[in-house]
């Protein structure tokens, strides 16, 4: 199995040399594949590109024993699919053309394509709540599904946005879910794409005494958090009847009414979220 790594930079021997560096390989045993050559760019360097290369290594580890599959089939593992590599190189020549540098690694299940994107600096490919990078996954999309047949589904993640991203949704479901149920009044939660309900949606499946939905129009379509008695009235939600606490008793947290939950509601005040972080569809 070989290993290969991308990477870009000013000129094509830096980057070759960037990655010889990380796989611990010679220049002799290095395979060299030139995607990107770069430009210096006109006046003001303006329309100025980097170049970016990917460099394999085969696998010098002891062969393992051959396993034996007929007389006439023989098993060479899962090949990148062209609709794959297109979709890599594309997202490499925009990360290219915004002076990112960073490294890809790619690999498909089913009919899905998950590139994931690591580096420094990666704000600019994220924008303002992600917007930056689901415009470059719909793009990516578009690259891959011209060269296959079957519809493909691009997952892009850069600089580990969407994994933070959505560890945040889930929790603040989750508390949604809890106070909606605590005090039997829905609860609102901040305008969200398709693929960040889907998340909330999903979270709250099993979630007792809740039901979920959306409402609105987008972009401004946002998931409703519905007690389960609320939601079974005929009429207005009410709170729910409980006996009257004690002293002992800890006191109700503030039923959430007109304003929509946000993810600021669940952020510690002294480790505020990235300014370029603030990310897909469903029903």
């Amino acid at each position: 199995m070989e290993k290969s790594v991308t990477k870009t930079a000013k000129t094509v021997e830096e980057a070759i040399a960037l990655a010889i560096e990380e796989l611990g390989i010679s220049e002799d045993d290095a395979v060299v594949e030139i995607i990107e050559e770069g430009a210096a760019g006109g006046f003001l360097g303006l329309g100025k590109k980097l170049a970016t290369v990917k460099v394999s290594a085969p696998d010098v580890e002891e062969e393992e024993e051959a396993v034996y599959y007929g007389d006439d089939e023989a098993f060479e593992g899962d090949a990148v699919s062209e609709s794959e590599e297109q979709a890599v190189s594309f997202v490499a020549e925009i990360l290219s053309g915004i002076g990112i540098h960073g490294k890809l690694d790619s690999y498909r299940e089913g009919e899905t394509i998950f590139i994931r994107v690591t580096g420094q600096d990666c704000g600019a490919a994220i924008g303002r709540h992600g917007e930056t990078l689901d415009a470059i996954s719909y793009l990516t999309s578009l690259v891959a599904n011209k060269y296959s047949e079957d519809h493909i589904r691009v997952s892009l993640d850069i600089g580990g946005y969407k994994k933070r991203r959505e560890a945040m949704l889930i929790s603040m479901a989750q508390k949604a879910a809890s106070r909606a149920a605590r005090s039997g009044r829905s609860v609102t939660l901040e305008a969200m794409n398709p693929a960040e309900r889907r998340i909330v949606h999903s979270a709250l499946q099993t979630f007792s005494g809740i039901t979920t939905h959306s409402e609105g129009e987008e972009p401004d379509r946002k998931v409703i958090v519905v007690p389960t008695r609320a939601a079974a009235s005929s009429g207005p939600a009410r709170p729910m009847q409980t006996a009257q606490p004690t002293a002992a008793d800890e006191p109700m947290e503030p039923m959430i009414t007109d304003e929509p939950m946000t993810t600021n509601d669940l952020m510690d005040p002294a480790e505020p979220m990235d300014a370029a972080e603030s990310t897909g569809s469903e029903e």
